[in-house]
């Protein structure tokens, strides 16, 4: 067969929407009308639609996060311990952290505000009361240095997202970790440790800024190692 036997060659699809567009526009289609109609089309087509397995992140172990806040301790510089311990007890993400102002810190509710974050939203996320003292000292040195932002580099300028992933980095290298700590790990931390005391999805959902539960169910997976001495504690009461 000395031609190519494969499919024709398919109209350019800027054109092809043009023409469909011609059927479609006495509809006057919004976006879930169109929605509905191309999963139709998918249907009469079968054209399946092409997922990619999701891996699941690397999640450190409590022993790697306790040997790597001690070297952050044992380096006794003050911004970062606060820095480190805000992103290890409410989750935030870095760009969210940045841009926390000292107006947006209720010490009194252990809470903080989060201005427009992941999606646009505001929410807030708690601290607990045991770093409430901590937090008071650093954000009453950053007033007086006439900070407004919770985190400021020396020329006044609030921190930059590569600037604290280069803070972590530094630090895990001098913990001798197998694994980088970019702030999502501790975040995936946090949330999957929350899982397994059992808070929740209902609570933990407006505090991490995730837009559904659904979003959520990559925790409860993660936690499944931890689950299995709760299970293998109950499972023989099971009726079967």
């Amino acid at each position: 067969m000395g031609e190519d036997s494969g499919p024709a060659q398919r109209t350019p699809a800027r054109r092809k929407a043009r023409q469909l567009a011609r059927h479609l526009r006495g509809e006057r289609p919004d976006y879930a009308y169109l929605k509905e109609v191309f999963r139709h089309l998918r249907d009469e087509l079968g054209v399946e639609v092409a997922t990619t397995a999701k891996k699941l992140p690397y999640v450190p172990t409590e022993a790697e996060i306790r040997r790597y806040y001690q070297t952050v301790w044992t380096a006794r510089r003050s911004g970062d311990i606060v820095l480190i311990k805000t992103l290890l007890y409410t989750g935030v993400r870095v760009a969210e952290l940045v841009a926390i102002r000292l107006t947006d810190t209720d010490l009194d509710a252990c809470r903080i505000r989060i201005t427009n974050g992941k999606g646009g939203k505001d929410r807030y996320v708690p601290f607990p009361a045991s770093f409430r003292e901590t937090l008071a000292l650093h954000i009453a040195a950053a007033r007086a240095n006439g900070a407004v932002f919770l985190f400021e580099s020396s020329w006044k300028k609030p921190y930059s997202t590569r600037g604290v992933r280069a803070m972590l980095a530094r630090y895990a290298r001098k913990a001798g970790l197998a694994h980088n700590m970019p702030p999502h790990r501790l975040r995936h931390f946090l949330f999957t440790w929350l899982k397994t005391q059992g808070i929740d999805d209902a609570l933990v959902q407006p505090y991490s800024g995730h837009a559904s539960r659904t979003s959520l169910e990559i925790y409860s997976r993660l936690a499944l190692p931890d689950a299995q001495a709760s299970y293998d504690g109950v499972i023989g009461q099971f009726p079967v």
